[in-house]
Parts: C-alpha cells; structure tokens; sequence
C-alpha cells in the first residue's frame, strides 16, 4: 500500500474566478510507503486552458511564475504522469491531503477536460483526521506551516507551492502512519 500525499495549487483571485472556474496549476505529492518513509516525489506545473494568464493575486501568493505555467504541459497529460507515478490500476495506493479543496479540485478539473475520475476517490482529509487525532474539533482552523512546527518539524520549502505543502504534510502523515482511517 502507497499512501499518495498530495497537493494542488489552482488559479485564483481576489473574488471569483473569471468564468467560475479554478484550474490546476500546480500537482506535488510524496509516495510513502506503509512504514512512512517517503520513497518518491512528483511535481508539475499545469498550463490552464480556461483561465491562461495568472492573476497577480495568484502570482505573489504561490510564487508561481507566467513563464511556469506557459511552459507547462496541459492537465490531461500531467494528470496522465501524476496517475502513472501513483500506480493507478497497477499498485494499491490512496491518496491524502491537508482538507478537501485539493480532492474536489482535482475532480472537478478531471470532469472539466472530460477524464475519470474515480480514481481520486480513495483519500483521506489529513487535516479533518488529524483533528480528529489531536481531539481538536473540526472547527480548528490551524494552517499547515502552524501543525507542522507544533509536531516539531520545520516547514521546509515555500508556503502555497505543492510540492512544499506535500512534503510538510507527508511530515505529519508519517509521524501518525498507524492512525489514519481509510473508508474503502
């Protein structure tokens, strides 16, 4: 079993999207295996198709650079990479995140360019079952960089990049391996 902890960056803006839609610009997620150990990384950037250009808003909070996404590959052939570096069909896996956005993201973009989906639907909210854990209450509102450095580690990395916050949520993933609850 692989436990996929992932991250997506979208476009975004100050108030709604232009058009109603975010798009993923960003996928970076760890693979760690049943003891916790991380064993793999993947990061792409994705070129959005609906909304092109990044809002500035979008540019300072995740560093992400026009010339980044212009370079980019479009979601379907990275979603195609990011599905073939998790195993899909061939490796038992689920996927985990810090809350829901990233999995509802990742859906509604897969129904957008007219993809599966299914294969997102084995997650876990890391962030709703560490509260859990923690005995929190799902109304903390802690952050990711908070969490990581209240469990003792140092956020490595930029704060709203994907591969950063997969790899700071792979931190506490690992640290509580034998606690996480998995609905098939």
């Amino acid at each position: 079993m692989n436990y996929i902890i992932y991250d997506i960056e979208a476009t975004c803006w100050r108030g709604r999207p232009p058009k109603g839609i975010n798009e993923v610009i960003e996928i970076g997620a760890v693979k760690i295996n049943q003891y916790g150990e991380n064993v793999s990384t993947f990061s792409k950037f994705v070129k959005p198709l609906v909304n092109p250009i990044l809002s500035s808003f979008c540019k300072q909070l995740t560093k992400i650079s026009q010339e980044n996404i212009d370079r980019a590959d479009d979601y379907i052939v990275v979603v195609d990479e990011f599905k073939e570096w998790i195993g899909v069909g061939e490796e038992d896996y689920v996927l985990g995140a810090w809350g829901d956005f990233d999995k509802r993201i990742l859906r509604q973009n897969c129904e957008l360019h007219k993809m599966d989906s299914e294969w997102v639907e084995f997650f876990i909210n890391v962030k709703s079952q560490y509260n859990t854990i923690k005995g929190l209450g799902s109304n903390n509102r802690s952050g990711l960089k908070t969490i990581v450095e209240k469990e003792g580690f140092e956020f490595d990395g930029i704060q709203h990049r994907a591969i950063s916050d997969a790899m700071n949520t792979g931190k506490v993933f690992s640290k509580y391996i034998d606690e996480w609850v998995i609905v098939w």
